[in-house]
């Protein structure tokens, strides 16, 4: 139940079957048991739900937003984030399912002489041409989200309550927002956006404002994002916007339930532990 629940929300699960039930098996007579080990099989289920109680952030902003500055403040804090663009880049190494399909669609004119993808010839193709842009896509995300998913779980099995997934292009998919039970947009306006653009790329206008209109504005993606972190201002003002959301998410109802459910699951095994000395002593 913890592994399908990892990324639940709203009953719907990346990995549950969706089979409509258990099998039924009789009920079989059984001997009578101790006091311990009734206590034993309540505990556990306790212990479950605790586990279950983990929930998914989803993180996105737009190009030159600023998106790292708010993941660096949030490893500060010790967040666990899970980043896509590293993943993404993981997943098109040489030999890796992803590279050779890459290869065959586009080409050897986008590898460098050491044989890895150069990303900027791949991202000049995709950002002129939309219908490359989609057959990229749909050539990484499957590796993608087969990755993240176990970073997630590698977080789960740690013990985290929630792990931030920092995805780039989260609204313009919009397949894994079901699964968020918060989304967090970095924002900055217009003009800021494409001066940053400029200055860290290199760019003129006119390819700045290109590959910013390759994305979905940052205006559209403000109506679909839960929180806003507006990133227009100086950097100090983002940090303090990062420690609210901080605050609010480790204060949240899921945190609440779950530290009830801690408190249950220890009276629980402090219940047992006492019966079994009692049963040894005796």
């Amino acid at each position: 139940m913890g592994v399908c629940r990892t990324q639940l929300h709203q009953g719907r699960s990346l990995l549950c079957c969706g089979c409509p039930g258990c099998c039924r098996i009789p009920a079989v007579q059984t001997p009578p048991r101790s006091q311990a080990s009734l206590l034993l099989p309540r505990a556990v289920p306790v212990l479950l739900s605790l586990l279950s109680t983990m929930f998914l952030v989803g993180l996105s902003g737009g190009i030159a937003s600023g998106k790292s500055t708010v993941v660096a403040v949030l490893r500060e804090l010790g967040c666990a984030v899970i980043d896509a663009d590293v993943i993404a880049r993981e997943v098109v190494q040489p030999h890796l399912k992803a590279y050779q399909q890459i290869v065959r669609h586009f080409g050897t004119d986008i590898l460098l002489e050491s044989g890895e993808i150069n990303r900027e010839a791949l991202g000049s193709i995709i950002f002129s041409q939309p219908e490359k842009r989609q057959l990229l896509n749909a050539i990484t995300h499957p590796e993608i989200q087969k990755e993240m998913l176990k970073q997630v779980l590698k977080y789960f099995v740690l013990g985290y309550r929630y792990v931030i997934l920092d995805i780039p292009l989260l609204f313009e998919t919009n397949r894994l927002t079901k699964f968020m039970k918060h989304t967090v947009l970095v924002y900055c306006d217009p003009q800021t956006q494409l001066s940053r653009l400029m200055k860290r790329n290199g760019l003129c206008q006119a390819e700045a404002e290109a590959r910013i209109a390759s994305q979905l504005p940052l205006d559209e993606k403000r109506k679909l994002a839960s929180h806003i972190i507006d990133n227009s201002g100086d950097r100090e003002s983002t940090r303090r916007q990062v420690l609210r959301l901080h605050a609010r998410l480790e204060d949240s109802l899921d945190f609440l339930w779950a530290r009830l459910a801690l408190g249950a699951a220890v009276a629980g095994l402090g219940g047992l532990l006492y019966l079994l000395l009692q049963h040894f002593i005796s």
